[in-house]
């Protein structure tokens, strides 16, 4: 508690963006919002920081891979 006071406030709960849109399905064809989910470098980023919920980051993390497989999303970054 202490330590997040010392470094400028309290943290906001990040909120699953899916679950926020009632989204049903995450498509891997969607590239332009599963590039939100992956950084420069080709990584899946950890939910910690994008702030999706387990089920979602499954969805996402099944439906980046898919999208990899299909040559839709690079595995690493040139």
């Amino acid at each position: 508690m202490m330590q997040d006071k010392r470094r400028g406030g309290m943290r906001r709960k990040k909120v699953c963006q899916f679950c926020a849109d009632k989204t049903e399905v995450i498509d891997y064809k969607d590239v332009e919002k599963l590039r939100k989910y992956v950084t420069e470098r080709g990584k899946i980023l950890p939910k910690r920081i994008t702030g999706t919920c387990s089920i979602h980051q499954r969805a996402v993390t099944t439906a980046v891979k898919r999208a990899r497989i299909v040559a839709l999303l690079p595995y690493v970054a040139e």
